[in-house]
């Protein structure tokens, strides 16, 4: 360094210090979250793995108040909706075994755990391994008590068909629009006898009254599935195909995102078949040609300030990836989806 003057005090501020010496007070805030004793940082490999590396608390599903919690992150680990490759009722599994996501939100300059009272409370309890049916009927009710007691819900899935049933908790009082990030609509009808398949929660959503398809965005969408998603269509959702995305831009993404969900309720799906393979290999439905995870994730940190009630990331199926990205891209998403949360909380109770 040429400036001998600024590397003396460089020197005299940071020579001998541990590294666990923040000054900068947005920086601090965090270094006081991973920093024990000093310079000593929190093992991530250490411990119950848990979503988000939020506090563990399954105790509190037996409260009223779910402890008073402001956000629960919920495992749902149940896959007999799927169409293809089964493997995601192991989503929720390997998105707690990932270890190197937060606490700092960079871009949006959050800590959102510093913002909110979170735990992972655990998984849903399920009565049958077996039962399609009963296993919607035990999220619906699983859900709603969650949202009477004033609890924001963000799920980690588990295949799409999940959704469904949360939606009809969240939107049980008035329907919500949604945010949804998806290779297929999943807006198709009743197939072999099953109404709860994860190529049709978000028909039985707008049927059910509990999804407003007006405030509908679809975003990433493409595939030889196109000529079942009809009803997407007709009831006014807002379908952006993937190769859509180059030519429009991100930005204008966000803005027309902005313009089709509006100041009402959001809810934000992610599916994560929407990344291409390349990013995300670990899924039951790949297709080619999808989003970047970069892309993902500018255009969910754009949308911040939206009033988010609830999230989930799915269809994450970890033994058709050898590498752990899949799980790492959807643990990175709720991570964002939980940035936006907080926000839209915060924004509700006025501070």
């Amino acid at each position: 360094m040429s400036d001998q003057e600024k590397l003396a005090a460089l020197r005299a501020k940071y020579a001998g210090i541990g590294g666990g010496v923040v000054y900068d007070e947005t920086f601090k805030r965090v270094a006081e979250m991973q920093f024990k004793d000093g310079e000593k940082r929190v093992w991530p490999w250490a411990g119950a793995a848990t979503l988000l590396d939020a506090p563990y608390r399954p105790d509190v599903q037996e409260l009223a108040d779910f402890g008073g919690l402001d956000m629960a992150l919920i495992g749902v680990p149940m896959d007999l909706g799927v169409t293809n490759r089964a493997g995601a009722r192991l989503g929720p599994r390997a998105v707690r075994a990932i270890e190197r996501v937060g606490p700092y939100e960079h871009v949006l300059g959050m800590v959102p755990a510093a913002e909110a009272k979170v735990a992972d409370i655990g998984d849903v309890p399920f009565r049958s391994r077996f039962s399609l049916d009963s296993c919607h009927e035990d999220i619906e009710a699983f859900y709603k008590k969650i949202v009477a007691a004033g609890v924001i819900p963000l799920s980690c899935g588990g295949d799409h068909s999940i959704t469904g049933s949360i939606l009809k908790a969240v939107g049980e009082k008035r329907p919500v629009g949604m945010l949804h990030i998806d290779a297929h609509c999943d807006t198709s009808g009743t197939y072999e006898g099953a109404k709860f398949h994860h190529g049709g929660p978000f028909r039985n959503a707008v049927l059910d009254g509990v999804l407003d398809p007006e405030r509908t965005i679809q975003i990433g969408i493409r595939g030889g599935a196109e000529f079942l998603w009809e009803f997407s269509y007709e009831s006014g959702m807002t379908v952006i195909h993937a190769e859509e995305v180059t030519g429009m831009g991100v930005p204008a993404i966000i803005a027309k995102a902005k313009q089709v969900l509006g100041d009402g309720p959001v809810y934000v799906s992610f599916d994560v078949d929407s990344l291409d393979p390349a990013f995300a290999p670990g899924t039951g439905t790949p297709e080619i040609g999808g989003l970047t995870s970069r892309e993902v994730l500018e255009l969910l940190r754009g949308l911040n300030g939206l009033d988010v009630i609830g999230g989930d990331v799915v269809e994450v199926a970890p033994q058709y990836d050898a590498t752990s990205n899949t799980a790492h891209a959807a643990a990175q998403v709720l991570f964002e989806i939980f940035c936006l949360a907080v926000t839209a909380h915060k924004a509700r109770k006025g501070s």
